[in-house]
C-alpha cells in the first residue's frame, strides 16, 4: 500500500481504515510458482462477520428459534445498516446480508476489495493442507476496515482462497484390512438404540469437495438390505456435488459420511453441504446447515486442519456459527484429526485439530476395534496409532480455555507432556477409525474400507438423531450432558484404556485420544429416559 492511501493519509472519496485484530495471515506452506498479482479487474467475493448485539452464554438454557436467536444474539440493525451503507458506499456490492447469522456477503474487483481491506492478492501455488499442490488467491499480514466499522467488523474471509482443510480419512482396499465392518454391524456392536431409524429428523454432512453419484448409493444400500435413503445435494458459495473429480479424494469422504450416516439412521433426511474449500466457504457452509428450515438434529463434519493453520479471526468466527448451531439445538460433530496428537505439524510441538477443538462442537476421535459381528461382543478397543501420520488427533487447545464441563482434565498426570495449563480436551468421544479394521464402504463404484476419524464423527452424527428421535428433543450442546460425571467413566461409554496417539496416552476416565470413550447408544439412551441427560 502506497503512501498516498495509508490509514492516516486516505485518499479523497476513500475512508480511514483501523486495523482489524485477528486478521493475520501468515504465508501458505510450500509456496512455488509466485504467478504475480491477481488481476485487479477480477471480481471477487468475501464474507463479512459483525459483532454479537450481546454475548451469548456457555451453554443456552434451550433451544432458540432462529427469531429469537436473531434478536438476541444476532447482529444489530444498526451495525447491520452501517456496515451495508459504508460498503455500498464504497463501491462494493452487497450479495447478502443476515442479520441472524452476522454475515455480508460483499463481492467487488481485487483492486476495489484489497483498498478497502488494506491487502494485495497475488496468485501462487501452495502446497494444500492435503498435501496437493494448488494454485490460488494469497495474501499475508493483517486486513483493515473502514474507521466507522471498529469494533463492528470481526472477521473477513475469502480474499486469500487458500484451502483451509482437509478430509480427515485414510482408505486401503478391501483385501488388505484384517477387519473390517459394514455401519449396521457397528449399529450392533456400538448398541444403538432398537426401534430408532432416524424417522423425522434431519442430519446435515458438510463437504468441501467431491461429490457422490446416485448408482453408488443405490448398489451399496441394495448390498445392506436398506433401502436407499434420501439425500440432497446443496451448494454453498459456488460449491456443488462434482463426483468422480476426485476419486482417491475427497470422493472417498463424500460417499463415506453419506453412507454412514445413511446405514445407520435410514430413515433421517440427508442433506449435503457442498462449499468451496476455503475459510470463507466453509464457515458459509456451517451457517447455511445450521439455519436450514428443518433445521438438522446434527451436523456431521469431516474436514479440519491444525489450529494454527487458521487465522484467529477465523477461528472465533467459526467457534461463534458453531454456538449458534448449537443455541438452535444442533448437535455439531467433528472428525479430531487423522495425524496423531502432532496433527500433522513439523514443529515438533502437539496441536489440536479444528474445528473439532471448538467447545461447542462434539469432537470425535479413533480407536482400533476387534468385536463379534454375530454377537456385537467388543474383544479389544484400543487408541487408534499405525504411526505419526496415521493415529487420531487428541491434545489440548491453545486457544480455547477449557470449558467448564471439562473442569479437572488439567490434573491427568498420566497424560504426559500435559501443558502447564491445558485448554480445551479433545476428543470428547470417539469410535472405531483405524482403517485396518474400518468402514466397508462404496466410492466411484469400487468397493474399499476406509477409516479415520471423518468415519467417527458421521457415526455419531447418527447416533445423536436416533437419540434425538427416541427421546424426542433436541440435543444442540451435548457435551454437558456426557460429562455428568466429570471426566469420570460414566454409563453410555466403553472406557479405552490403551494405547496412545503419540504424546498422549489413554488413562480411566476421559483422556486426550479417546475422550470419554466409544457409545453404548442404548445406555446413553437409558440415561436420558431416567432423566439423568436432562438440561
Amino acid at each position: 500500500m502506497s503512501m498516498q492511501d495509508t490509514p492516516e493519509n486516505p485518499q479523497p472519496g476513500e475512508t480511514q481504515s483501523v486495523p482489524l485484530p485477528g486478521s493475520n495471515r501468515a504465508p501458505a506452506p510450500g509456496v512455488r510458482d509466485v504467478l504475480g498479482p491477481v488481476d485487479p479487474s477480477r471480481r471477487i467475493e468475501a464474507t463479512v462477520i459483525l459483532r454479537r448485539r450481546e454475548e451469548m452464554p456457555e451453554v443456552p438454557a434451550a433451544a432458540l428459534s432462529l427469531d429469537e436467536l436473531a434478536s438476541r444474539y444476532g447482529a444489530s440493525a444498526a451495525d447491520l445498516d452501517l456496515a451495508v451503507r459504508t460498503f455500498a458506499d464504497l463501491g462494493l456490492d452487497v450479495v447478502e446480508s443476515d442479520g441472524a447469522s452476522r454475515r455480508i456477503r460483499l463481492a467487488g474487483t481485487v483492486e476495489r476489495m484489497g483498498s478497502i481491506f488494506g491487502t494485495s492478492l497475488d496468485e501462487l501455488t501452495s502446497r494444500s493442507p492435503d498435501g496437493t499442490a494448488v494454485t490460488h488467491r494469497h495474501r499475508t499480514g493483517g486486513l483493515q476496515v473502514p474507521a466507522a466499522l471498529d469494533g463492528v467488523v470481526v472477521a473477513v474471509l475469502g480474499l486469500d482462497d487458500r484451502p483451509q482443510a482437509r478430509a480427515q480419512f485414510r482408505a486401503i482396499p478391501l483385501a488388505a484390512a484384517s477387519t473390517s465392518y459394514t455401519p449396521p454391524q457397528l449399529g450392533k456392536i456400538y448398541n444403538f438404540p432398537e426401534g430408532t431409524d432416524g424417522t423425522g429428523q434431519t442430519v446435515a454432512i458438510l463437504e468441501l469437495g467431491g461429490g457422490f453419484g446416485q448408482q453408488d448409493l443405490d448398489t451399496y444400500f441394495q448390498g445392506l438390505g436398506i433401502a436407499t435413503p434420501s439425500v440432497t445435494a446443496v451448494g454453498v458459495d459456488g460449491g456443488a456435488n462434482q463426483p468422480g473429480q476426485d476419486p482417491a479424494g475427497a470422493d472417498g469422504e463424500v460417499l463415506l459420511d453419506i453412507e454412514v450416516v445413511g446405514a445407520l439412521a435410514p430413515k433421517a433426511n440427508i442433506v449435503v453441504y457442498f462449499a468451496p474449500n476455503t475459510d470463507a466457504g466453509f464457515l458459509d457452509a456451517i451457517v447455511a446447515a445450521s439455519h436450514a428450515n428443518p433445521a438438522p438434529a446434527a451436523i456431521s463434519i469431516s474436514w479440519g486442519q491444525s489450529e494454527d493453520a487458521w487465522t484467529a479471526q477465523a477461528r472465533t468466527a467459526f467457534d461463534q456459527a458453531m454456538a449458534d448451531a448449537a443455541a438452535l439445538g444442533v448437535t455439531v460433530t467433528a472428525a479430531a484429526g487423522d495425524n496423531g496428537s502432532a496433527d500433522g505439524a513439523t514443529d515438533n510441538k502437539d496441536h489440536a485439530d479444528f474445528p473439532a477443538s471448538s467447545p461447542h462442537v462434539l469432537a470425535c476421535g479413533g480407536t482400533r476395534l476387534q468385536a463379534d459381528t454375530a454377537t456385537g461382543v467388543i474383544n479389544a478397543e484400543t487408541v487408534w496409532n499405525d504411526g505419526p501420520n496415521s493415529a487420531t488427533g487428541g491434545g489440548y487447545s491453545d486457544v480455547f480455555p477449557a470449558p467448564s464441563w471439562q473442569s479437572g482434565i488439567s490434573g491427568h498426570a498420566k497424560h504426559k507432556p500435559a501443558p502447564k495449563k491445558a485448554g480445551r480436551g479433545v476428543p470428547d468421544v470417539s469410535g472405531v477409525a483405524d482403517p485396518q479394521t474400518g468402514y466397508r464402504v462404496r466410492v466411484d463404484g469400487k468397493d474399499m474400507v476406509i477409516g479415520g476419524t471423518s468415519a467417527v464423527a458421521p457415526l455419531w452424527a447418527a447416533l445423536v438423531v436416533r437419540l434425538a428421535q427416541a427421546t424426542n428433543r433436541r440435543f444442540g450442546l451435548i457435551q454437558p450432558l456426557l460429562y455428568q460425571n466429570g471426566t469420570q467413566p460414566a454409563s453410555g461409554f466403553h472406557d479405552i484404556t490403551t494405547g496412545s496417539n503419540g504424546s498422549y496416552h489413554a488413562a480411566t476416565g476421559w483422556d486426550p485420544c479417546t475422550g470419554l470413550g466409544s457409545p453404548d447408544g442404548s445406555a446413553l439412551l437409558a440415561r436420558l429416559q431416567a432423566g439423568g441427560l436432562a438440561r
